[in-house]
């Protein structure tokens, strides 16, 4: 199998998935507690470089899509929607959960920002396969 042998149109909504879940749990349902656990306000955040700040999220959303789609076309059998989204759900719970509850314990990060950003990791896993599911990669 080619490592570039797969639905790009599928990585490309995946990863939008994920950046739509990214606004949301940022914006209107953790978006104050988020800003209070890491301690930035408003007006800070909208000094940042925004194009830099989400077109590097996005980058990255795009790196962890394609490596979803990637490892499910991998397998020798095709897995069925509810498989693919549990399997999701396991990368975010298995690894990313685990690497930033680490580096937060030893930045001595808040538990409730740790709380804040694995759920979101949690869903936006989700999303992802969800979206790949239902392309069928």
């Amino acid at each position: 199998m080619n490592i570039f042998d797969v639905n790009w149109i599928a990585v490309v909504v995946a990863a939008l998935a994920g950046f739509v879940v990214g606004g949301i749990w940022y914006g209107p349902v953790m978006g104050r507690k988020w800003m209070g656990a890491v301690g930035l306000t408003e007006e800070q955040i909208k000094q940042g470089n925004m194009g830099m700040i989400y077109g590097g999220a996005f980058a990255f959303s795009l790196v962890a899509s394609w490596t979803l789609a990637h490892t499910f076309a991998t397998y020798a059998v095709n897995l069925d929607f509810g498989v693919k989204v549990l399997t999701a759900f396991g990368v975010a719970l298995g690894f990313i959960v685990p690497a930033i509850g680490t580096n937060y314990l030893f930045s001595q990060k808040s538990k409730t920002l740790f709380f804040i950003d694995a759920g979101y990791w949690l869903l936006f896993y989700i999303a992802m396969g969800a979206v790949h599911a239902w392309f069928g990669q």
